[in-house]
């Protein structure tokens, strides 16, 4: 969402205010970057626990947690990062000079996330990637904490996750419930990882949306790094995935509009204006609006909480963060299938859909692949990847099947782009993990199991020191 300070207070004339806001995301193709967006899970290292303080545990807000985290990175790096306040707490840091773009955010139970600045090459999120880890250590060790990126937390039950002092995490939490079984686990114990890549047009933007939609569940297979509930495997390869499929489903999934042969903008707003509302922000307060109509209140209808104010564009571009499809249109476009995994595999991922959407042979031949099958498929996809991962079955055989054509495509993307490191290699690189799964190899869901019933003989805890970054 915006910061309050930062909020279009325009009133909403008509429905087109609202197409114009998507609209604006066209940008020249020297204009595209590469923004990448990724969570991992806290814990307490075993040798900070004390006895109230149990190791492998997520660290609370306060005393010694989060807070405390976020103060000491600002400390660290002070003149790269603002605090953002939420009622007197410091809950978010927005980057400035060398981290321009950029911020640091918090999920509901304390996952801790970068969300990258908007970068030309692979190359740069690679050194952002690195930069942020080593940034994050140093107070982090101090505090007796790691963090490491999976999907689902492998061991805490939701009760036991903490809570932040995020206004509108706790207009989610009372809403969740009541559309959806696993809303809760979604937002206390899961993490993702997300790359956020733009368009030149309408057109360009439909396009990619219909590739990387269809796309998403193969993302979910590739990238599944979640086979643990609760300190034991449950079946499932991507417990985060298997989350999403009940927790609100009238603002989440794979859209049928998309795929429509008049999708464009206005088609997502029209959407958008029929999702329930969590909130607007007046005066600086979050207010719950939680399950209203966006639409009725555009059109003047009484609603509680929302007949003393009319809507502002600045609150339809908050209302456009709490709609939560496996792709996510704003001014740019976000893949959302992923499990925050190794910083290879997030990076990896990253390399995959820039690969694909950033040559336009590249996503033609991308189109022509996912139009060897109607798109219903890929919409079923989604229900039986969770569980079976690269093992689903597709068409005459299962997802691995097709990931040497696709990577071939992502390759050819890549290579088009000629963006060179300072030794001279462009960003095929990055594909390298994905090349050993098409190959056979395991996925970081499936390593994690052998791990478990292998070495770690049945000891799931052992996963944060061998995930930790």
């Amino acid at each position: 969402m915006s910061n309050p300070a930062d909020q279009n207070m325009t009133p909403i004339a008509s429905v087109d205010d609202l197409v114009a806001i998507l609209a604006r995301g066209c940008k020249p193709r020297e204009a595209w970057r590469i923004g990448t967006e990724h969570e991992k899970f806290g814990f307490v290292r075993p040798e900070a626990a004390t006895g109230t303080r149990h190791a492998w545990s997520s660290p609370p807000w306060e005393p010694n947690g989060i807070s405390a985290l976020i103060e000491g990175v600002q400390r660290e790096d002070g003149n790269s990062w603002l605090p953002i306040e939420d009622n007197g707490h410091v809950i978010a840091l927005k980057g400035q000079g060398a981290e321009k773009g950029g911020a640091i955010s918090l999920e509901p139970s304390g996952q801790f996330e970068l969300s990258g600045a908007p970068l030309e090459t692979l190359h740069q999120t690679h050194a952002e990637f690195e930069r942020h880890f080593s940034m994050l250590r140093g107070p982090a060790r101090s505090l007796g904490l790691g963090f490491a990126p999976l999907g689902f937390h492998p061991l805490e039950t939701r009760a036991e996750r903490p809570w932040m002092p995020k206004s509108r995490y706790a207009i989610m939490r009372n809403y969740m419930p009541q559309v959806g079984t696993l809303g809760l686990d979604m937002m206390t114990r899961t993490c993702t990882v997300q790359v956020n890549l733009d368009f030149s047009s309408e057109a360009d933007m439909v396009r990619k949306m219909q590739v990387s939609l269809a796309l998403q569940p193969v993302a979910t297979a590739l990238f599944a790094n979640s086979p643990f509930y609760e300190g034991k495997p449950n079946g499932w390869l991507s417990n985060r995935a298997r989350v999403w499929l009940d927790t609100d489903n009238n603002r989440s999934g794979i859209l049928p509009i998309c795929f429509r042969e008049d999708f464009g903008f206005r088609s997502w707003v029209e959407w958008a204006l029929d999702v329930p509302m969590y909130f607007i922000v007046r005066d600086g307060v979050i207010r719950d609006v939680a399950g209203r109509s966006f639409r009725s209140w555009l059109a003047g209808e009484r609603q509680d909480g929302l007949d003393d104010t009319r809507p502002l564009i600045g609150d339809f571009e908050d209302h456009l963060t709490t709609v939560f499809p496996d792709v996510r249109l704003k001014q740019f476009l976000e893949m959302r299938g992923a499990d925050a995994g190794s910083p290879e595999m997030m990076l990896a991922q990253s390399a995959l859909w820039t690969g694909l959407l950033y040559d336009d042979a590249a996503l033609e031949a991308a189109y022509s692949l996912v139009r060897e099958r109607p798109w219903a498929d890929y919409e079923a996809l989604r229900a039986e990847v969770p569980r079976h991962g690269l093992a689903t079955a597709f068409g005459h055989g299962t997802i691995r099947d097709i990931l040497p054509r696709l990577l071939e495509i992502a390759v050819s993307g890549l290579k088009n782009r000629a963006a060179l490191d300072e030794s001279g290699r462009d960003e095929t690189r990055f594909l390298a993990p994905l090349w050993a799964l098409a190959a056979g190899g395991p996925t970081q869901a499936e390593h994690w199991l052998e791990r478990y019933h292998g070495a770690w003989a049945g000891d799931v805890r052992r996963i944060f020191l061998e995930a930790e970054v």
